[in-house]
């Protein structure tokens, strides 16, 4: 798979993170541990960042959270499950949609090898 410069840098950060603590803990000890990694590397992102919806000219919070929000560029969604299901895909594309971002990255840290654990989306 080819990626942008963005995405290759997050993905570095992610197989350091993955590398030092292997598959099997929770979404959010990777989600700490790849901010960290990120704010080693030099790299602006926001962690947890809320997401409206925009209904009928109104925006709306209505709780959604972007993982990780990469240079207002680039949203990332972690997971720590057996496998990777159409309705976690369907959330990333939904969250790009709503943040008008046109590259999304689907994380998955339970696999042994976490390039077997990457999806890149594109809209």
């Amino acid at each position: 798979m080819d990626f942008d410069e963005l995405s290759n840098q997050l993905i570095g950060c992610a197989l350091q993170v993955h590398r030092e603590l292997g598959p099997g803990l929770l979404e959010s000890t990777y989600e700490k541990c790849l901010a960290h990694e990120l704010s080693f590397n030099n790299i602006d992102f926001k962690l947890q960042h809320p997401l409206p919806v925009e209904y009928k000219g109104i925006r709306l919070e209505c709780g959604y959270r972007v993982d990780l929000f990469i240079e207002d560029n680039l949203i990332v969604e972690l997971k720590s499950v057996e496998q990777i299901k159409a309705v976690h895909e369907a959330q990333l594309l939904t969250y790009m949609k709503l943040a008008s971002v046109k590259t999304g990255l689907l994380l998955n840290f339970n696999v042994n090898r976490l390039k077997d654990g990457i999806k890149r989306f594109v809209l």
